[in-house]
């Protein structure tokens, strides 16, 4: 019997869904036999999107069903970009005991993950002597927030110091990197969503009117700033990633089964 694939995300609210069927159809392909059933982790996003008349199951939901189905194995990739608060609570909530389950990391565990990130983002980097180009992710309190000062690091060391790297919630501070790009002399910027999706995160604090938003700080220090309107997740080289991760989490089953 071949291990059901569980995508986990955080989920989204907005068209940014989008951006999960094109790595559940890269998932497929690349696992043409398995059966893929996405969760959401997210509660206050799948309660807005069962208002909507959608459901998306939280993954104790899914793992329930493969139990009653009496499947032996599932394979839960997490589709996180750090070993944050997300992924630490996913590991707490899905030992359960049946069916037995492998979890495959988030993208970025790894120096060998960041370098791949980095090379795949290298197109975004502007090669205006004149533009910045930041990379703002969702940020976190959890330990793993040392990832985003790794991968500015090798940011800076591959594309040089016209790169930075902000987050939404933590540190540093919103008004610091724009201090920074501001005394680094550029006049403009490019931003760029460190996100899976681009969805509340990016049209609120990234774009959104009001005046503590990312594109309005950037205005208000004479700072003309470009956007991109989509997250990381739509890149191949970003789901090529993930699907190594997953088939990292593939190959402890079938080790499993071999012993």
């Amino acid at each position: 019997m071949k291990p059901v694939i569980v995508p986990v995300a955080f989920g989204t609210t907005s068209k940014a869904l989008e951006t999960y069927n094109v790595i559940d159809e890269a998932i497929k392909q690349r696992f043409p036999e398995h059966e893929v059933r996405w969760a959401w982790s997210s509660r206050m996003v799948r309660d807005v999107m069962k208002k909507k008349g959608r459901h998306f199951p939280h993954p104790h939901e899914v793992l329930a069903e493969l139990a009653g189905e009496g499947k032996d194995w599932a394979v839960m990739q997490s589709m996180h970009l750090i070993c944050g608060h997300e992924f630490t609570r996913l590991l707490d909530e899905v030992h359960t005991g049946t069916p037995r389950i492998s979890v495959g990391l988030p993208l970025i565990t790894s120096p060998e993950d960041c370098r791949w990130v980095v090379d795949a983002m290298g197109h975004l980097v502007s090669d205006r002597e004149d533009e910045a180009t930041l990379f703002i992710g969702h940020g976190t309190d959890h330990p793993a927030w040392t990832t985003y000062f790794a991968l500015d690091a090798m940011l800076k060391n591959t594309y040089g110091p016209g790169t930075f790297t902000g987050v939404v919630e933590g540190f540093p501070e919103a008004e610091d990197v724009v201090s920074a790009v501001k005394a680094a002399g550029f006049t403009r910027v490019k931003i760029v969503p460190l996100m899976l999706v681009a969805g509340v995160h990016y049209l609120e604090d990234l774009a959104g009117d009001e005046e503590d938003s990312w594109k309005n700080l950037f205005a208000a220090e004479g700072i003309d700033a470009t956007l991109i309107d989509r997250g990381i997740g739509y890149m191949p080289e970003i789901v090529r990633l993930f699907i190594r991760h997953l088939e990292e989490a593939m190959d402890m089953v079938l080790e499993s089964e071999a012993v």
